[in-house]
């Protein structure tokens, strides 16, 4: 290939140019990933070491070259246990991405508009309602194209018929279910009192508790809607893709959820308050 420019005694070709503008985006991604975390010094501090070895092993320095190697060997390794957490959320955000992780692609066949449309909200929005009144706060999860089996094994598996009195139930302050999630998945309760993941976005207003970072975590990494009923406000909100639909109504509340869950384009009979958008972890 006949090189672009010649650089010392560096020949650039159109490939090395391409080559080093995809490991531009690669780091940059990478950065954004691990931003506000403290992998992010970790991580920074594993590239210093390995751009020293290659510049040590470019200079022809044998010895120093054969210890970096060695250590960026081991570090191959090491560098995928202290980074675990984080390789696993970011291969989580590209299964979110991908084609077939998509629940558009099957809302054509008739089994999967059925069970899809026979999902009945209105349970989901008196309790809502009704929690929101006696300032007792709530986190319900609604799975779409994941089941959420994952994080439903980390609390207590219900399996149980929708009702409203039954999320009352739950989301009672003396009940030992409270303290958690409860995940909608085929039309029914699936699990309560289930770990999500906490995001660690920084620009996260301080007005939103743990139960929104939790949320906002979860929708990071799925596309599963959450509904947040807080505590100290008795705000009900609705979670999706990191973006926060906060002060719903009853009405704005059931236009969302058709919205997001049915892809239903209802108009809502006020307008509801503007979404609070948070920056993807990706």
């Amino acid at each position: 290939m006949i090189p672009l420019f010649t650089l010392g005694f560096l020949e650039i070709e159109l490939l090395d140019v391409l080559d080093i503008l995809l490991v531009t985006v690669l780091l940059y991604q990478l950065y954004k990933l691990l931003t506000g975390s403290v992998a992010l010094k970790i991580f920074l501090g594993l590239l210093s070491i390995y751009l020293l070895y290659l510049v040590v092993r470019a200079a022809g320095m044998e010895l120093l070259s054969i210890i970096l190697g060695q250590f960026m060997g081991v570090g191959v390794l090491a560098a995928i246990i202290v980074f675990q957490p984080e390789i696993r959320r970011f291969l989580l955000l590209i299964g979110k991405t991908t084609a077939f992780n998509n629940d558009r692609l099957f809302r054509g066949f008739p089994w999967r508009r059925d069970q899809v449309e026979k999902l009945s909200l209105t349970p989901f929005i008196e309790a809502a309602k009704s929690l929101a009144a006696k300032n007792t706060g709530a986190l319900i999860v609604f799975a779409k194209s994941s089941e959420l089996k994952y994080y439903a094994e980390s609390g207590d598996l219900i399996d149980a018929v929708i009702s409203k009195r039954l999320l009352m139930s739950i989301f009672n302050k003396t009940s030992p279910l409270h303290d958690g999630a409860v995940i909608i998945s085929g039309n029914r309760i699936k699990a309560a009192r289930c770990i999500l993941p906490v995001t660690e976005n920084n620009d996260i207003p301080a007005s939103m508790g743990l139960r929104h970072r939790a949320a906002i975590g979860l929708s990071e990494v799925t596309d599963s809607v959450v509904l947040v009923v807080s505590e100290e406000t008795g705000q009900i909100a609705l979670v999706r893709n990191a973006e926060v639909y906060r002060n719903l109504s009853s009405a704005d509340l059931r236009v969302k959820l058709n919205q997001f869950l049915f892809d239903t384009d209802q108009k809502p009979a006020a307008a509801p308050a503007p979404a609070e958008k948070s920056v993807s972890a990706a």
